[in-house]
């Protein structure tokens, strides 16, 4: 009997060493998950653990736009070519040249514990999202694993690598010296920054803000100037509250659809809500009870260009170092890419020195980027934000120092407001010009550690009580109390001054008595200074000289009249639209101006006879396109999603809804803008709020937000198109963020492979 009870007790030992399947592994993991979908469709999603809520989150993204959920990792991984053609070789190339496969799954590896089950945890939600939904069929990730977000460790999508120039890398890469016709920039978060390394980064800067060319006035068309790259983060000081608790402007500006609004909560510690830009584990810019964080993009210069000098021995590549000779390190990748119904390959050796990979070449010189790239602890910032409970927290959880492309504007329930200019700072020797390429050869110019976050740009609750970032220069932010630029390296803040952070000065200053309506409107407020000069000196124009001009007459009255405030009812509003960005396109381009400078310029630098030409040329076009020239704005500017494509095509004659926004190039501080799309006359929104919130901090948080178009990408979903009329009206839903507020605008409560 002894031997049999043994024999069992054996069995019942191995039974229990078997792994369990990695399906029944999914399905307990599963059991343990709650979504609440609330009447808006956002998802609530609950976990026992992080990475139980981890797993339930990645899960609902994926229910709500798995095309974009994939594309975000076909992008970051490097294997873009394989599903849009040789083309997109350059921007693979570029993925591989900062880190390989390999190398990705030993920063993984190398990961501290806790980090690593929650990139196991995003891999199996995504892929059990997939083994649950048979139908839907990936272009070409068949299953996820944990080593990709090691790609992915900024919200931001990509982050300062799109800054690197994939017409260089194309240059220095391609032998065969093919010529591409695809646009090769990265666009994946408005950071639309392919520019020729030759410019300086000042230069590049103003190109990246203005994103414009001289055309001819027969090629112009309104809709091809891309929006200004960034957002906009209020924080109030409870001083100047009705309540008396501190407030939060959560405002980004993306392409539509770029982000998810999604809830997420463990009983450890986690209860974050925001937006969540689509394939990630951890709330990009939102609020948990006690504080809250939004991210602008930040012009802190944080990657640097080294020109290496090259000797070439017995079939190996060297550089010069002080009076070394270096070794160039030499990595070999094969990349796919498809060619119709084949794919084909191609073998690469990717360069790199000790400064950062090769990635172009200036003369006899090659061109070393430098960045941050430390994606294991990057990941872990951008999780542990999410649980920070007070300032103190917060501050310490910038002690990682690898939220590198961006500002964030801080506020939280013991009041406080904050601001910090960028995160990762490298230190530099100030005798070298980092605007320009430096010298590699000389150890001197190599970055000597980070600033610590004591030493970089920041505000701690400011006497004015209020602070304000648009991508605009921090030595405005907070008033009188705003950081002075002379106390600073000049390379912590490069950015200029610009409309929308006039305009947010403006409407903050003296302004008290807020509430989360009132906050809303100031962030709303539809007054443009972009025209403060522009359209007097065109007024001017016509009053002295417009004598060959006179069918303008009309439409320059319009304008005379005009408060210069967008309203879908104003005819003012269309005119001047047209105007700037025909100006902006077809005007003169001075060296070195900003935008603001540049616009202003036009307005009382050029002569009387260029600024009533292109008016003619403009109100010629207006009237072609729509037979008369008074056109209410709202008849031109429109809001329309048909179908969840990640590229959206547009119907003049489909149904479509009025919106009384504009263009941040104008200085709105709610961001409109349109990109060019063939075959409409009509504008069609793309690119600026998208997810919008407002916060405020105090025994118990309260939010209200807005989506552009709904939750969900599917057009049979209620979800689809639910929030467009409130985001042309402004009419901001109130956010469930308690579990009893979440159950009763429960519309679904589900766990994850539910039916």
């Amino acid at each position: 009997m002894r031997s049999v009870l043994s024999i069992l007790f054996l069995c019942l030992v191995i039974s229990c060493q078997v792994p369990k399947t990695e399906i029944q592994q999914w399905e307990e993991q599963a059991s343990r998950v709650t979504i609440i979908r609330d009447d808006f469709g956002v998802p609530h999603v609950y976990g026992k653990t992080d990475a139980d809520a981890v797993f339930g989150m990645l899960y609902a993204q994926c229910e709500d736009d798995f095309a974009r959920v994939e594309r975000n990792y076909i992008w970051a991984i490097g294997r873009l070519a394989e599903v849009e053609g040789e083309e997109m070789l350059y921007s693979d190339i570029r993925a591989n040249l900062f880190m390989t496969q390999e190398e990705a799954i030993q920063r993984y590896e190398e990961s501290p514990e806790w980090l690593k089950k929650l990139c196991q945890a995003f891999a199996d939600g995504i892929n059990y999202y997939l083994y649950t939904h048979p139908e839907v069929q990936p272009k070409l990730l068949l299953r996820f694993e944990p080593w990709m977000p090691m790609y992915f460790s900024e919200g931001s999508i990509g982050g300062d690598i799109e800054s690197v120039s994939i017409r260089s890398i194309r240059e220095f890469y391609d032998q065969r010296d093919i010529s591409l016709s695809a646009d090769l920039s990265a666009q994946h978060d408005g950071k639309k920054r392919d520019v020729s390394l030759s410019q300086s980064k000042t230069d590049q800067l103003c190109s990246v803000m203005l994103s414009t060319e001289p055309v001819e006035m027969s090629k112009y068309d309104s809709r091809i100037l891309d929006e200004p790259q960034g957002s906009n983060g209020f924080a109030i000081s409870g001083k100047l509250t009705e309540s008396g608790n501190a407030m939060l402007l959560v405002n980004p500006h993306t392409s539509f659809y770029f982000r998810g609004e999604i809830h997420v909560v463990s009983e450890e510690g986690l209860n974050a809500y925001g937006a969540v830009t689509w394939g990630q584990f951890f709330i990009y810019q939102g609020f948990n009870e006690k504080n809250g964080w939004m991210h602008t993009s930040s012009y802190t210069d944080v990657m640097d260009e080294f020109l290496e000098t090259i000797i070439e021995k017995e079939g190996r590549y060297y550089y010069q170092y002080g009076d070394e000779q270096r070794t160039v390190e030499e990595v070999n990748v094969t990349l796919n890419y498809t060619t119709g119904d084949s794919i084909q390959r191609r073998d690469f050796t990717l360069y790199r020195t000790h400064h950062g990979p090769i990635t172009g070449k200036q003369d006899d010189k090659w061109l070393a980027t430098a960045m941050m790239w430390d994606p294991s602890n990057a990941l872990q910032q951008a999780f542990i934000r999410t649980k920070t409970s007070s300032y103190e927290e917060f501050k310490k959880m910038m002690d990682y120092r690898t939220n590198s492309s961006n500002n964030t504007v801080y506020a939280d329930a013991d009041g406080n407001i904050a601001f910090f200019q960028g995160n990762f700072i490298p230190k530099r020797d100030v005798q070298f010009n980092y605007e320009n390429p430096v010298e590699g050869s000389n150890p001197a110019t190599d970055w000597q550690g980070l600033h610590s976050v004591d030493e970089s740009i920041h505000l701690l609750n400011p006497g004015n009580g209020w602070i304000q970032n648009c991508n605009s220069t921090p030595f405005t932010s907070a008033a009188e109390y705003s950081p002075k630029k002379e106390d600073y390296p000049y390379y912590m803040a490069t950015e200029p001054e610009n409309f929308r952070g006039v305009h947010a000065i403006k409407v903050l200053t003296g302004s008290s008595g807020y509430t989360l309506d009132k906050l809303l409107k100031a962030a709303y407020d539809p007054y443009l200074p972009a025209f403060e000069k522009l359209i007097p000196g065109l007024v001017e124009a016509f009053d002295k000289s417009g004598k060959n001009f006179s069918r303008l007459k009309s439409p320059v009255d319009v304008l005379r009249n005009w408060d210069m405030n967008v309203s879908k009812e104003s005819v003012g509003m269309t005119l001047a639209h047209y105007y700037i960005s025909a100006y902006l396109q077809k005007g003169p381009r001075p060296e070195g101006l900003t935008m603001m400078e540049r616009v202003n310029y036009f307005g009382t630098n050029t002569s009387h006879e260029e600024r009533l030409t292109i008016f003619s040329e403009v109100i010629d076009k207006i009237t072609t396109d729509f037979g008369t020239w008074e056109m209410p704005w709202g008849e031109v500017n429109r809001f329309q999603r048909l179908d969840g494509a990640i590229q959206q095509k547009f119907d003049d004659d489909k149904p479509s809804i009025p919106v009384g926004l504009a263009s941040g190039n104008w200085g709105a501080l709610a961001s409109y803008g349109a990109r060019g799309n063939q075959g409409t006359k009509k504008i069609y929104g793309t690119y600026g709020n998208s997810f919008v919130a407002v916060v405020e901090f105090g025994p118990k948080v309260k939010a209200k937000s807005i989506l552009a178009g709904g939750q969900s990408s599917d057009p049979a979903s209620p979800y689809f198109t639910d929030q467009a009329q409130r985001y042309a009206d402004v009419d901001f839903k109130d956010v469930a963020y308690y579990r009893e507020d979440v159950e009763k605008r429960a519309k679904r409560t589900y766990y994850p492979g539910q039916k």
